[in-house]
């Protein structure tokens, strides 16, 4: 199959804000690979690089996911500020859910199978928020 009929069998997929979700959000997953790599090997500590790829990934996803993933081309400062603060927010609780499904699924499963049944569950409560609340363009004015 060349690369044209590959391209418009996945086309489909990636016109639905759910797509464009998905790819994005591997995408920075390897993004955060990249950079944990890349700052690894410039002589930075496993938590440095980690931490530095977890804020470089949160800043380039909330970027792709309000401008290409839902299309959300309001930059006005109030706007954009109440967005980041809602990704804020979203984050914390997100992380204190991750921390409680791997503290009650601790004596049953591996810490990345709880990290992973967290990580399905808030990618599909995020999508909902962002696309209902967060990075919401069809208000009406």
């Amino acid at each position: 199959m060349n690369l044209s009929a590959q391209l418009s069998r996945i086309r489909p997929f990636l016109s639905t804000p759910f797509g464009r979700y998905l790819v994005i959000g591997g995408s920075i997953y390897l993004f955060e690979l990249v950079v944990i790599y890349i700052a690894q090997h410039m002589g930075a500590s496993a938590l440095v690089a980690v931490g530095l790829s977890f804020w470089l990934g949160l800043i380039v996803s909330f970027v792709l996911t309000k401008f290409v993933t839902f299309r959300d081309k309001r930059t006005h400062h109030r706007v954009v500020l109440a967005q980041i603060l809602a990704v804020g927010l979203l984050v914390v609780f997100n992380f204190s859910f991750t921390l409680l499904v791997t503290h009650l699924l601790a004596d049953q499963v591996p810490a990345a199978v709880s990290r992973t049944v967290a990580l399905g569950i808030t990618t599909i409560w995020n999508f909902y928020l962002y696309k209902t609340r967060i990075f919401q363009t069809d208000v009406p004015a």
